[in-house]
């Protein structure tokens, strides 16, 4: 056994993005992973498509929703059980991203749907706050922001987890994780990079010497 329990296909909601990050269009990406997603269902991998540049494209700008409505639909059709939708580059805001979700989930099922937000300009939480009003609620997110983009100058990483934590308990979420363990984390992975700690919770959190 490879001890693989989940599988996940990117899939860019901008055809510039697609043939700068992976080189081929939209539609053949599709017949790229079509095999691979048949081998996962058929051996009970589960698997999460992931869509991204829903709020912007470094290469074309604005990017339609009904794309973003299409590529999701069609993972789902090929097998995908969760769709993550990604703001890649973090140029979404909180009206953007509420156009968005208003424009996709008549054609969408919300309980197969994620948000994945970077924080580029500092939106994520406002944004996943969006998310959590229409009802999402799975969000992807990094300790002490971690990460970032290779194809967009300037993209910072997910958000932070102990950021979002922050927000989600204080809105009553019971998410069963231990905000206090993931900040002490983020600090030490932070020292240990030698890079500042990308979260605002993280920082104002920072044990006093």
């Amino acid at each position: 056994s490879s001890g693989i329990n989940a599988e996940w296909p990117l899939r860019p909601g901008s055809e510039a993005f697609c043939k700068k990050n992976i080189n081929c269009s939209i539609e053949e990406s599709f017949e790229r992973f079509a095999p691979t997603i048949e081998l996962a269902k058929e051996n009970g991998i589960a698997i999460r498509g992931y869509v991204s540049c829903i709020a912007g494209c470094p290469y074309q700008g604005h990017v339609d929703h009904g794309s973003v409505a299409k590529v999701s639909q069609k993972l789902l059709e090929m097998g995908c059980s969760e769709i993550s939708l990604g703001d890649t580059i973090g140029v979404g805001t909180p009206g953007k991203i509420k156009e968005l979700l208003q424009a996709i989930l008549p054609h969408l099922p919300v309980e197969n749907l994620a948000l994945h937000m970077h924080d580029t300009y500092g939106q994520a939480v406002a944004n996943v706050y969006v998310g959590l009003d229409h009802g999402i609620r799975v969000f992807d997110s990094s300790v002490s922001g971690l990460g970032g983009c290779p194809y967009a100058q300037g993209a910072s990483g997910n958000v932070a987890t102990e950021d979002l934590l922050y927000m989600l308990h204080d809105n009553g979420c019971d998410t069963g994780v231990d905000i206090d363990s993931v900040i002490e984390t983020g600090h030490f992975i932070s020292d240990f990079l030698e890079r500042i700690n990308g979260s605002k919770v993280g920082i104002a959190k920072t044990p006093r010497s």
